[in-house]
């Protein structure tokens, strides 16, 4: 019979093969064993030296106890996102680090996602080509429009991230990247919108950098965007997606309603005004000022006067705040090496034989020590035994 063909590479098959043998816990000598082929032919195929014919496939996917198509992985999703970023950012190694991140972690997403059988749901929101004119306006007329597409009204938006994820469907990934680099954005038929966030940064600019990564999802939706420092903002789409993103973050209505509550019987603009306005809405202290200048409720230059008398500080925030200060969970999970979502698709892949250790460490770009201990958390955390609650569908 003659030798498969398909998309798979003589080498990546062989590699398949021997996870799937390791997996299985068979020496290369039994395997050959029980395809009647001598060892040196195995070894062959799991080097890529010689592609194994579809009737050893089969045998020895029976020899495995896994499907054949789980053996060969053939309906695994394959996006590469990379060369969509070749003119952002294009040189800029930093960036082109970013980009290759973004991609694995979207790669061993889907390729989790699709062993494990899980659709993940998505919910495109309308697209909003830009047209010729005025792009801000056009901006706060879209950011409008998915606040009530998304039923949010004028409520501020506190989780920025669980928004794309759950509301939109968004693959959103939070990682430590270099400081310069606050974010990027792809999107794919089959992966939907991909973005990636700096932990590093402080949640509200994490938030801003996501509004403005769902500006480039709802008006140039195809073309991704690098979002760092000296990175380009003179065309009209970063115009539009920086505008986008302080509309639908801090609408201009619920932004002069929420002010003249805060400052009913001052005379004068305060610190402490600025910090909770810039709480109530999830943003930044100098963003929540450049807004206010910009809707004419404080004068031109205001943040400018409060950076040369000692600026906002943090320490300001905190006196003022206290414990309404939210936690950012986020930097935590950013710590670990695998993040928790991950780690849990990866282990339950292996609870359930689908990928052995090698398998894992490989998907994931992690060694073998820390596979282990990967999947050691997850049996003392979370096993999984015949008592365990059973999940309804």
């Amino acid at each position: 019979m003659a030798a498969v063909t398909g998309s798979l590479s003589p080498e990546a098959l062989g590699e398949l093969l021997r996870d799937a043998r390791e997996n299985a816990k068979l020496t290369q000598a039994a395997a050959a064993q029980a395809l009647n082929v001598a060892r040196t032919t195995l070894v062959a195929i799991e080097q890529g030296q010689r592609r194994a014919r579809l009737e050893e496939l089969q045998k020895l996917a029976a020899l495995y106890r896994v499907s054949l198509n789980v053996l060969l992985r053939q309906g695994s999703a394959k996006v590469d996102l990379r060369p969509r970023f070749r003119r952002a950012g294009e040189g800029d190694a930093e960036v082109e680090e970013a980009v290759a991140l973004l991609n694995s972690l979207v790669q061993a997403e889907l390729e989790l996602e699709n062993l494990l059988g899980i659709q993940r749901a998505r919910n495109d929101p309308p697209e909003r080509p830009l047209l010729p004119g005025n792009v801000l306006l056009q901006a706060e007329q879209d950011a409008s429009e998915l606040r009530q597409w998304l039923g949010l009204g004028m409520a501020p938006v506190h989780d920025m991230v669980s928004l794309l994820e759950v509301q939109l469907g968004a693959r959103v990934f939070v990682r430590q990247l270099p400081a310069r680099i606050s974010g990027l954005y792809a999107f794919d038929e089959v992966a939907g919108a991909c973005i990636l966030l700096n932990a590093l940064h402080p949640r509200d600019r994490r938030t801003q950098t996501g509004a403005h990564e769902t500006g480039h999802f709802i008006s140039t939706r195809r073309a991704p965007d690098a979002l760092y420092a000296d990175s380009p903002e003179a065309s009209r789409e970063e115009r539009y997606a920086n505008a986008f993103a302080r509309c639908f973050l801090t609408p201009a209505r619920a932004v002069a309603a929420r002010f003249q509550d805060v400052t009913a019987g001052a005379a004068r603009l305060t610190r402490r005004h600025i910090i909770i306005l810039a709480h109530a809405f999830g943003v930044s202290r100098e963003a929540m000022v450049r807004r206010l200048e910009e809707l004419g409720l404080t004068k031109s230059g205001t943040w400018d006067w409060f950076k040369e008398h000692g600026g906002i500080t943090d320490e300001q925030a905190r006196e003022v705040l206290g414990d309404a200060i939210p936690p950012d969970p986020a930097k935590t999970d950013a710590a670990r090496q695998v993040s928790m979502r991950m780690s849990l698709l990866a282990s339950e892949a292996w609870r359930r034989g689908l990928l052995s250790e090698g398998q894992l460490a490989r998907l994931l770009h992690i060694d073998r020590v820390e596979a282990r201990e990967m999947i050691d958390d997850f049996e003392a955390e979370g096993a999984v035994d015949d008592e365990s609650p059973i999940l309804l569908a």
